[in-house]
């Protein structure tokens, strides 16, 4: 991948997002990149990145199961976040790649994921995610590369790392361009009484942005769903 790749449409209205993110405290920001990016970006995740797997079931967790191991824990690490779920115990099973962590330990350095990150942080993104935040105090991004295959899902929860500097939730989707409704995967957010008061379908060339602290959760992907949902996720951070 290049490093001009990472381009943002210029196609973007700032001023109108901005006016819809101040009104709700997030947004889906459609084509938010030029079709060309997105494309080699979904190909990396789809066919170069060694998925981990995340999960916790209530106090187990959360923990990381390597590429080599996901085949031998799959099953195991199923059953537990199913019996946690279905107990009201918080849980989520997904797959992952953890950029950050990858790139301060050098894993694959220069490779696609380390590029990814860096256009995340390079002063042009940044600049854009302030404007449509008008949060003029956000620095840097991590980021993970997630799919949510088949019987994943992330269970309610509300992102209460501030202290940390978390500033604004983001989710780069990358799934197909035709992800139909009955194959889950959404972002859902809830109000006090828990019902959902919004909720973004994954879209190709998607950005989610959100702040937090605010309860939400990833809709489980159910088992007739053909692929999974890739996407690159994280938080905009001021420290």
């Amino acid at each position: 991948m290049t490093r001009e790749l990472f381009t943002l449409n210029p196609r973007l209205d700032r001023k109108r997002l901005a006016e819809q993110f101040a009104a709700d405290g997030r947004i889906q920001v459609r084509d938010f990149l030029t079709e060309p990016a997105a494309l080699e970006i979904r190909d990396i995740l789809a066919r170069m990145t060694p998925w981990e797997i995340a999960w916790q079931a209530g106090d187990d967790g959360p923990n990381a199961v390597n590429a080599a191991q996901v085949r031998d824990q799959r099953e195991a690490v199923t059953k537990k976040t199913a019996e946690a779920a279905a107990q009201g115990e918080y849980a989520f099973q997904y797959a992952r790649y953890p950029m950050l962590e990858a790139y301060l330990e050098k894993r694959a350095p220069d490779g696609p994921h380390d590029l990814l990150l860096e256009h995340i942080n390079s002063e042009d993104f940044l600049s854009f995610i302030r404007d449509v935040t008008g949060i003029p105090s956000i620095r840097k991004g991590d980021a993970q590369a997630t799919l949510y295959a088949p019987g994943h899902f992330l269970g309610r929860h509300i992102d209460s790392h501030v202290a940390e500097g978390w500033r604004v939730a983001y989710v780069m989707n990358f799934c197909i361009e035709d992800w139909k409704p009955d194959w889950g995967g959404y972002l859902n957010f809830f109000d006090d009484d828990g019902d959902v008061v919004a909720g973004y379908r994954p879209r190709f060339n998607a950005l989610n942005m959100f702040t937090v602290p605010r309860p939400h959760a990833v809709a489980y992907v159910p088992p007739f769903a053909p692929v999974g949902r890739f996407a690159i996720t994280g938080w905009f951070r001021d420290r």
